[in-house]
């Protein structure tokens, strides 16, 4: 008797050790394109593999089909007690801010937007940073002297991508000609690949030969395109030059993969900035645009980064001075 009182008070004691155990799980929430978009929400999918990796521990995941969907998955995910959640994407921001509230114990995380609660960390980005030095090497890659630009939702954050991209190429080129178009108003916008195809071949008809998309999903339309027009693309987010070897000139990497998997391993309220200094930015180099780039536009490049983080270069902010002239 005694050994069977002992033996069901070490099966609670292990279902109680259990349910902490659970407790202490992360979670993440993806937004409009799914884990897979090749872009955003995959880039916070490898930070938390790589979390996985390096810890053996498990973690939550949901990735919504409708916008109806992210307070719904946010708050499942405080109920089964994961912390820290991840919402992914700034428009998850409203469902965080509200869950948290309700769930003051448990730690939450917004990547792309700002929710200022104790129990929540903000991540963002300089990404105009990034995209200025993809835009000087676009300008330096061209041979007509126009260059464009596809963005997803129309919304400041994206117009910031624009106003760093075009910065950056008349950095490199005074007399480049930036044309620029954002493929909706909605979240649809990010998943729309034949639209962003669309947009890149009026660009290229206008005499744009490399174009830049900040656009999720909808950018794989317009390497597509770049492929088939014989012209240049830049990706973002992820290092997407692999999707089309030859054509993509580089990606601008926002590097939300380090990002989740920081936040993962040690959360911290309040508001993370991450820029060039912070390795948050960059852009990218591998065996699959090594031909594109020259050695002279690679230092070139590389001293407007050294500029930028010294603070010789002084990138407008188009969320901060909400204009951007070009």
């Amino acid at each position: 008797m005694q050994f069977s009182s002992i033996a069901r008070l070490s099966l609670v004691c292990g279902a109680i050790a259990a349910s902490f155990a659970a407790a202490a799980e992360p979670a993440i929430v993806y937004d409009m394109g799914g884990k897979f978009d090749k872009s955003f929400n995959e880039a916070a999918y490898v930070g938390m593999e790589n979390w996985k990796k390096e810890t053996g521990k498990q973690y939550l995941e949901f990735e919504i089909a409708n916008e109806s969907q992210r307070e719904q998955a946010i708050r499942r995910m405080a109920e089964k007690g994961a912390s820290p959640i991840i919402g992914v994407g700034f428009s998850q921001a409203s469902a965080i801010e509200k869950v948290a509230k309700e769930f003051p114990k448990l730690n939450f995380v917004i990547v792309d937007m700002v929710v200022g609660l104790p129990n929540v960390q903000s991540v963002v980005f300089k990404e105009q940073e990034g995209s200025f030095l993809v835009g000087a090497m676009a300008a330096m890659a061209s041979k007509t002297g126009k260059v464009g630009f596809v963005g997803g939702m129309d919304i400041p954050l994206i117009r910031r991508f624009e106003c760093g991209y075009a910065q950056g190429a008349k950095f490199a080129n005074p007399k480049a000609e930036v044309f620029a178009n954002m493929t909706g108003t909605t979240g649809a916008a990010w998943n729309d690949p034949t639209r962003g195809g669309e947009l890149a071949k009026a660009q290229f008809a206008k005499g744009a030969d490399v174009v830049f998309a900040a656009a999720g999903g909808t950018g794989v339309g317009v390497y597509q395109a770049a492929k088939d027009g014989g012209k240049l693309a830049i990706g973002v987010d992820s290092n997407q030059n692999h999707l089309q070897p030859g054509t993509m000139l580089t990606s601008m990497l926002k590097r939300v993969d380090v990002a989740v998997y920081n936040v993962s391993k040690s959360f911290a309220p309040g508001v993370t900035v991450l820029g060039l200094k912070e390795g948050g930015v960059d852009y990218a180099m591998d065996a699959n645009n090594a031909k594109l780039v020259t050695a002279d536009m690679k230092k070139r490049v590389d001293a407007a980064k050294a500029d930028i983080i010294s603070g010789k270069i002084k990138v407008t902010d188009y969320m901060a001075d909400n204009a951007c002239k070009y």
